[in-house]
């Protein structure tokens, strides 16, 4: 019933004269860095996580006055330094060399000879240096470098913001070349998105991508190979070896010119027609980009630009790398940054990568690169071995990166585990979208080394393959380029050694030749079906290409004979390598046949050491794997939604070189079991060949 207005003014009444009551707040709830609230292991080192991102914002801040520019407004070194056409026709170059006295550029254009007109001149007050010159001072293709003098020396040097460089087939000298054709590239495909549902990789190397002993180049790639991609169902290149190394056989991994792509491959015109073509076909295309390290060249990299060995690098015990017999750049310096930072723009930019895949993370973090580190618990990654300016440099790159082109990907290979390398910047993160998954390699080498095939233990595989940070993306992949080299076996040689020589002809294959052909397949199903965020492989390795990688040196004559890919092998139709290559493309359909396959949750039905078998379910797919080399199962009963299931891929289908013992044209329907009636299940009854795996879809 309402209240009266008179029992109402009486209660108004009465709580004018009662005393007010103290009101107690209780202490808000620590409100945890994003990092800590998804892992509350991290809680005790909270402290050096936000210490880190507080780190980050404040060289932010800094650089971009406090929000008054932007960090690619920052990053754009590569627009002022370099060799540049005027709005006028004429040229103007500039260099920062603060350690310099004297500057001329010298070249065809004036017989390599100093000339007061192609005299530099300081920038009052700075240490840049700039020269300006007429139309005709030079032309398209001159070659040059920089003459520089400093306080008790002089050199001839390649300047550091070139954007092409080139050696001589004869003299093996490498020079800057000016590069300004008349007309410039012109961009057909616009606007380009990568897919990333999921992320699938094919890392590749230009020059050991064809079948002839040479060095192959960015138009051969784009008309021979990239066709083949697109066949097989990736969705993304990864190009190593693009920035300028005077070693072919570094791998790329010893640059000297950053901005320059490597023109034993080409010009650049060339590389952006590569990237078009993959843009048009629906491939995204990033790039391996080194800034762990540098080249110890003075003549064609960094090592000594001006006669100061640390302009560039970090000075005393931290300036060369112990293992890399490499440069370590100094993070901390600004004009490092900002080479650095221009580097990745001008990539994303000028060549219109989708990112980048940064090599070698594991050595920017720490002051040890990581070398004898057992990294065993938490503790190991905040115990002040840490590189904070290194760590601050990372998560600069990755703002500018992805301010530059909100679609980029950039990926960290990093082997300590450093948590919060690929989680976001405002939860404390360095804003990597992806790390690669080492553990998944090392894992199968391991396995395929130590353990006998009866002992492969399914609960272990399952637990490799997905061991990862629930809130940070991975790239999956079972073997790595360098697994390749020579020196060490891919994984197809692991389990086949040389007899992939002698019997790798349909209908000669021995029993070495049919347990590789098996669990080459089996390892690279479980390992892609189980990825949280992307799958990788390299060049060749889908269909267990049989040369290692042996890049042209003294020790072998300067062969090329290994520095190629066979595709012959995998297009004849009477080796085993094709089986191999089908079934990779097949496996990528299957994965694709599941919306947002890396996103769904990965559901284990079963598993059994002793059987060796594994099953588990992503969304309506259904993994089963019978590791066992020796025992079949007939009837082997699983739990699954029920319904009914076909067959969408099988390990041992005839078509993929295995015995074809089970009938995949089946409908399998679940089997009706009253105790798992309200969990909505029933069992899934199969036949499961030994060294084998099945895939179902359910109807």
């Amino acid at each position: 019933m309402a209240e009266t207005k008179k029992k109402v003014t009486a209660k108004k009444a009465a709580a004018k004269k009662a005393p007010a009551k103290k009101v107690v707040r209780k202490p808000a709830a620590p409100q945890h860095i994003g990092l800590v609230r998804d892992d509350g292991y991290l809680a005790p080192y909270e402290d050096a996580i936000r210490g880190r991102h507080d780190h980050a914002m404040w060289k932010l801040g800094q650089l971009t006055r406090n929000g008054k520019t932007s960090i690619s407004d920052f990053a754009s070194g590569h627009l002022y330094y370099g060799l540049h056409r005027t709005g006028r026709g004429g040229w103007v170059f500039r260099e920062w060399a603060p350690n310099a006295t004297d500057i001329y550029l010298v070249g065809d254009f004036n017989d390599w000879k100093e000339d007061e007109a192609y005299r530099a001149k300081r920038v009052e007050g700075t240490g840049n240096w700039e020269l300006k010159l007429p139309k005709k001072a030079m032309k398209h293709g001159d070659l040059y470098k920089m003459h520089v003098k400093w306080n008790g020396g002089e050199g001839e040097r390649i300047p550091a913001w070139t954007r092409r460089v080139v050696q001589d087939d004869q003299t093996k000298i490498f020079s800057a070349q000016v590069w300004a054709p008349e007309e410039e590239y012109v961009w057909k495909k616009n606007n380009f998105k990568p897919k990333t549902n999921p992320l699938l990789i094919y890392e590749c190397h230009v020059g050991m991508s064809q079948d002839a002993e040479k060095v192959g180049t960015y138009t051969e790639f784009r008309d021979n190979v990239l066709p083949r991609v697109i066949a097989d169902g990736y969705n993304c290149i990864q190009i190593m070896a693009i920035q300028e190394h005077p070693y072919y056989g570094s791998f790329g991994y010893h640059v000297s010119s950053f901005f320059a792509p490597s023109s034993r491959f080409g010009t650049p015109e060339e590389l952006k027609s590569l990237i078009d073509t993959a843009h048009k076909n629906g491939i995204a295309v990033i790039m391996d980009i080194v800034h762990s390290h540098a080249v110890k060249n003075e003549v064609e990299g960094l090592g000594n630009l001006a006669g100061d060995p640390n302009q560039f690098f970090y000075e005393g015990g931290r300036h060369e790398h112990p293992a890399w017999d490499s440069l370590c750049f100094d993070y901390g310096k600004d004009e490092v940054i900002h080479f650095l930072l221009s580097n990745c723009k001008y990539w994303l930019e000028e060549f219109r990568f989708d990112g980048f895949r940064f090599d070698g993370v594991t050595s920017m973090l720490y002051y040890s690169h990581g070398l004898g580190e057992a990294f065993t618990n938490y503790g190991d990654y905040f115990n002040g071995h840490q590189d904070d300016n290194a760590i601050c440099y990372l998560t600069l790159a990755n703002i500018l990166i992805h301010e530059v082109n909100p679609n980029a990907i950039t990926i960290a290979e990093e082997v300590s585990g450093m948590p919060g390398l690929a989680a976001k910047v405002p939860d404390g993160g360095y804003g990597f979208d992806y790390r690669m998954a080492m553990n998944i390699p090392d894992y199968w080498i391991k396995t395929i080394k130590e353990q006998a095939d009866e002992n492969w233990k399914p609960s272990s595989i399952f637990w490799e393959v997905k061991n990862r940070r629930p809130d940070e993306k991975t790239i999956s992949y079972c073997e790595s380029h360098d697994q390749a080299l020579v020196g060490d076996k891919t994984i197809i040689f692991r389990l086949i050694d040389a007899d992939m020589y002698w019997h790798f002809k349909i209908g000669d294959e021995n029993d070495m030749a049919h347990r590789g052909i098996a669990l080459h397949k089996m390892i690279r199903l479980v390992t892609a079906a189980a990825i949280n965020g992307g799958y990788l492989n390299f060049m060749g390795n889908e269909f267990g290409h049989p040369e290692w990688i042996d890049f042209p040196r003294e020790g072998n004559g300067w062969s090329y004979k290994y520095a190629r890919r066979q595709w012959s092998l995998v297009d004849n139709q009477e080796l085993d390598y094709h089986y191999l290559g089908d079934f990779d493309k097949a496996m990528l359909k299957t994965i694709k046949l599941q919306r947002n396959f890396q996103k769904t949750p990965v559901q284990e039905i079963w598993h059994n050491d002793g059987d060796q078998v594994l099953a588990f379910m992503r969304g309506d797919l259904v993994f089963v794997f019978n590791f066992s080399p020796t025992r079949s199962f007939t009837d082997y009963g699983f739990l699954v939604p029920t319904g009914s299931y076909e067959v969408v891929l099988n390990t041992d289908a005839k078509e993929f070189g295995g015995n074809g013992f089970a009938d995949d044209s089946i409908t399998h329907f679940t089997n009706y079991d009253p105790l798992y009636v309200e969990d909505h299940k029933e069992w899934l009854k199969l036949y499961i060949p030994a060294r084998s795996a099945v895939v179902l879809k359910k109807v």
